[in-house]
């Protein structure tokens, strides 16, 4: 079976090169092959499948490392058996849905992989998501439990939850008829379960930048969705691979389900602080580091005498997704250190779109780079007929990720099976992509088309500007104005005129912010995204 999907997947030359040089193709023993093959038949290959298949091939591998201490893929999968088991226990069955909120940590990776077994869904909660938030999602979804961090115990005192199980404690014990993960581990047996009828999705919710978080459910991934991302972003089997991206995050799960097929080491740490990345990478000998693009400016925002002390001289890829790279980001850090920066563009509903070599980045930093193996990309007028080459219009994404709508209902417009990402942009004449700015934050002002992407990109190549959101406004004269909102370096100086004329010299006139806020940082939630809708409903006067 294992064998017959492998070999499916390299029916075609790039497939089969790229599983040969990631190492996903190598040789195993006679009575491993056929417990591989009863393995993925039984459990697919999702996270059940997925890890189960590694505790066949690499028992005592270290597979995940985080502030508790190793485990090894046979722990993980006894781990995950038990938990399965105490799961069952408190009502989750095939169909049902655990909502989990929880940072990086071992906690996410076993009730994952113990839902999974039980066919059910998961649910990931952004640790970010306020009272509110969270009690509207939680209604419309309800789970039948929710795994969460001790930390986030008064976040859902207001949701409507019968049965709450603590993943990580930080105080001396957990509260009174509350069960702790740990517990539920050690109570139940921890030998294998047999397989449900039912494979359990993964739900991931939209950001929620511009209202209510949607859910958006996927199923299993195939192989192909691998060799995808594979064909242009040159992860390796067995490597140790840091992933500083959260977890609940679109981009933070990839790298989770590619080290199921890799068999890589995960390192995780609850929270991210940029020192502590890279001391974890270094003292760790991480291969790759996954990360969210804020993360990277962070990093680069810290006093260089510190930077100087860590070369990362382990690392062959640092993987970036989430959102854009803004200015010269992605040519600062290359210069800093090396160029094995890797961007990636997509959306929760699409998955990925185009990836962004080192060499793209060098070439064209402004760009998205383009579509990897199996993903077409195309772009479309508001009539829906293809924009010829270099003709900007809304981007549409097919590949073998399209979610299947929300979960509430609804879902993107489609296009010939192509999916809408929400973004418009053009293929320059060099095939790359080059993102413009969301369909719905153009602005007209005066008459004239206006994306606040391009506005914020030339404030952030701005010496004294470390990050920058821009906005549209209501304006009786113009019908819409540009604001922007500016975050100065430590120890730099630029006022409002300087930043004007910087835009003026770079930019068409209509281009210039009418008015320009400095603030001491931007509102963010914890995927990096700007929340522009608390800056548009930011009082004038506040300064």
């Amino acid at each position: 079976m294992l064998q017959n999907i492998l070999g499916r997947a390299a029916a075609a030359g790039t497939g089969a090169k790229v599983l040969a040089s990631s190492g996903i193709i190598r040789p195993y023993p006679p009575a491993v092959l056929v417990r591989l093959a009863r393995t993925v038949k039984n459990w697919g290959t999702g996270p059940a499948g997925g890890f189960a298949s590694l505790a066949v091939r690499f028992p005592d591998r270290v597979g995940l490392v985080d502030e508790a201490g190793e485990l090894t893929f046979g722990e993980m999968q006894r781990r995950s058996n038990a938990l399965a088991r105490a799961l069952r226990e408190r009502g989750v069955g095939e169909g049902d849905g655990v909502a989990l909120m929880c940072r990086n940590h071992r906690g996410f990776v076993d009730t994952t992989i113990a839902a999974a077994k039980l066919g059910a869904d998961v649910l990931y909660l952004n640790t970010a998501f306020a009272g509110p938030q969270l009690v509207e999602v939680l209604e419309r979804e309800a789970p039948t439990v929710v795994v969460h961090d001790e930390e986030f115990t008064e976040l859902l005192a207001e949701a409507d939850v019968e049965q709450r199980v603590l993943a990580w404690v930080d105080s001396d014990g957990a509260p009174e008829g509350v069960a702790t993960l740990e517990e539920l581990v050690a109570s139940a047996d921890d030998a294998d379960l047999d397989p449900p009828d039912r494979h359990g999705r993964i739900i991931i919710l939209t950001s929620g930048t511009t209202g209510t978080p949607k859910g958006a459910p996927r199923n299993e991934a195939g192989i192909d969705a691998a060799i995808s991302l594979l064909s242009r972003m040159p992860l390796r089997h067995g490597w140790r691979t840091h992933i500083a991206a959260p977890l609940f995050h679109t981009w933070g799960f990839a790298h989770l389900a590619l080290a199921m097929l890799l068999g890589s080491t995960v390192v995780l740490k609850r929270r991210f602080d940029p020192e502590d990345c890279l001391r974890t990478v270094e003292e760790e000998s991480c291969d790759s580091l996954a990360v969210i693009p804020v993360f990277l400016q962070r990093i680069l925002g810290l006093e260089e005498g510190v930077l100087q002390r860590y070369s990362l001289d382990t690392v062959k890829v640092v993987a970036s997704s989430g959102s854009a790279l803004p200015g010269d980001l992605a040519v600062t850090w290359m210069d800093h250190f090396g160029d094995h920066l890797y961007n990636i563009y997509g959306s929760t509903e699409v998955a990925y779109a185009s990836i962004a070599t080192p060499l793209d980045l060098r070439e064209a930093p402004s760009s998205a780079g383009m579509p990897p193996w199996g993903t077409t990309v195309k772009v479309y007028d508001e009539q829906g007929a293809e924009v010829p080459q270099g003709g900007s219009g809304r981007i549409f994404v097919g590949n073998s990720l399209l979610f299947e709508g929300y979960t509430g209902g609804g879902g993107k417009d489609m296009i010939d099976g192509l999916m809408a990402t929400g973004d418009v942009g053009r293929i320059g004449d060099d095939g790359r992509l080059y993102v413009e700015g969301r369909d719905d934050e153009m602005i007209v002002s005066g008459g004239e088309n206006v994306f606040p992407k391009e506005v914020e990109d030339c404030l952030a190549r701005h010496e004294a500007v470390v990050d920058v959101a821009a906005i549209g406004i209501d304006d009786e004269d113009y019908g819409k104005r540009l604001r922007a909102f500016v975050v100065l370096r430590d120890g730099a100086s630029a006022d409002e005129e300087e930043l004007k004329g910087w835009v003026k010299q770079n930019l068409a006139r209509y281009k210039v912010p009418k008015e320009i806020v400095f603030l001491d940082e931007l509102p963010r939630n914890a995927t990096g995204k700007v929340l522009k809708r608390e800056l548009k409903d930011r009082p004038e006067d506040v300064e």
